[in-house]
């Protein structure tokens, strides 16, 4: 039988991790369950499982572990010379473009983003205008990642069927 799954982490490639840490801990309340380490390339299994993943000749990065309230898992990836996208919100292409937190105090959680170097894209926007109070705005953190805000929880919010 199909069941639902859980969601475990998402992994977020930063330009600096200290920055990053202390972005994510302030603004979002997020806390450190592995302090920032360092990765090589080389035949220790992590190594090894990394070259599976992206393919000899990475060399190196560092990576800390942190997680949300609700156990959810950010892996928070500095690779050596980082590049920051010119355009970090490609949206009609395939992957993942941005993630997802609720907070009821919406306008309190952009302030922090923005007081904290990150960026307001839109107005804050009801979804059910008059009938519900169920908002969302998109932000960004300081590094270009997309941040999407809800009031209320992603089944509220879409229980409705329609927009």
């Amino acid at each position: 039988m199909t069941y639902p799954r859980n969601f475990s982490h998402i992994g977020l490639s930063v330009p600096n991790l200290e920055q990053a840490i202390s972005f994510y801990s302030e603004v979002m309340g997020w806390y450190i369950i592995m302090e920032p380490s360092d990765v090589v390339e080389d035949d220790s299994p992590i190594g090894v499982m990394c070259t599976d993943v992206f393919g000899a000749g990475w060399e190196k990065f560092r990576i800390a572990h942190m997680a949300t309230g609700d156990r959810v898992g950010i892996e928070l990836f500095e690779f050596p010379n980082n590049e920051q996208p010119e355009n970090n919100f490609e949206f009609w292409k395939t992957g993942i473009f941005h993630y997802s937190i609720q907070d009821p105090d919406i306008e309190g959680m952009v302030e922090k983003i923005i007081a904290h170097g990150g960026k307001q894209r839109m107005p804050i926007r009801e979804y059910y205008p008059g009938e519900k109070p169920y908002r969302m705005v998109y932000c960004e953190d300081p590094f270009g990642n997309l941040v999407e805000l809800y009031s209320h929880s992603y089944e509220l919010t879409y229980s409705e069927g329609a927009y």
